[in-house]
């Protein structure tokens, strides 16, 4: 159940420098998110978790909150261009970037740089991943891993704010 919660934290995004803590973002103004996420990994077994986020800053910089129902932190991932710090309550663990930590807790790499690009209504392009934006301006993004295999389903559900912009819809099946 741990690992499931810190996968969450990939999963979206998502995710955090040794002994020292990178700083907060600069611009605490900047994009920011708060609401649901659920993650399906069809492996054997399937894996499925979901948590409460709150999510600021960009693919470079940034802080990920993964939160219980009831508000308490489950777990906090922070990360500059240089490292990612995950915290889970005592413990805290170093990792080269996003993609090293969700390599290393869903046994592939989420595409950080996209999610943060289609969270802006941009239909960026991922390898092996299709993102459905239909539903973004409602606070809703869907992302679904195709390769590589098993196969993945992220889905955000969030506070919606004006985008300015129509994304490309492309719904998945």
């Amino acid at each position: 159940m741990v690992r499931g919660q810190i996968a969450l934290a990939l999963a979206a995004t998502l995710v955090l420098v040794g002994c020292a803590t990178p700083p907060r973002p600069a611009d605490r103004q900047a994009a920011s998110w708060q609401g649901r996420l659920a993650i399906v990994v069809y492996s054997e077994p399937r894996e499925s978790h979901r948590a409460n986020f709150d999510l600021m800053g960009t693919a470079k910089a940034g802080e990920l909150m993964l939160l219980s129902p009831l508000g308490t932190t489950v777990a906090q991932a922070r990360w500059t261009q240089d490292a990612v710090l995950l915290t889970q309550g005592n413990s805290s663990v170093r990792y080269n970037d996003l993609e090293d930590l969700s390599a290393k807790l869903l046994g592939a790499e989420l595409p950080i740089d996209a999610l943060f690009a289609w969270l802006q209504g941009r239909g960026t392009r991922a390898a092996g991943w299709r993102a459905d934006l239909c539903r973004l301006a409602e606070g809703r993004l869907v992302a679904e891993r195709q390769n590589p295999q098993p196969r993945a389903r992220l889905t955000l559900l969030f506070e919606p704010s004006p985008i300015g912009v129509v994304p490309p819809c492309e719904p998945l099946n």
